[in-house]
């Protein structure tokens, strides 16, 4: 795909393609990895890190807190109980 370099302010910028957009489901404001080789330039879209309940628990400092009547609460959401 052929793309025009506009200049704005003292940079030179490019449109991204819709299609690319829609397929990545990007928004305005939305972060990108920009890798550089030589005269290649490629444009990728970061994936959320998906975070395991060990990882999580291990990060905490001390023990869990505890909070009485927890395992009676009724469901708030769409727990799986």
């Amino acid at each position: 795909m052929l793309q025009t370099l506009r200049r704005a302010g003292g940079s030179l910028v490019m449109t991204v393609p819709r299609a690319f957009v829609e397929q990545n489901q990007l928004q305005e404001g939305a972060k990108v990895d920009l890798l550089l080789e030589g005269a290649r330039m490629t444009v990728s879209v970061p994936r959320k890190r998906r975070y395991k309940l060990d990882e999580l628990l291990a990060e905490m400092p001390g023990k869990l807190p505890r909070v009485e009547g927890w395992d009676a609460m009724r469901p708030a959401g769409k727990e799986v109980l």
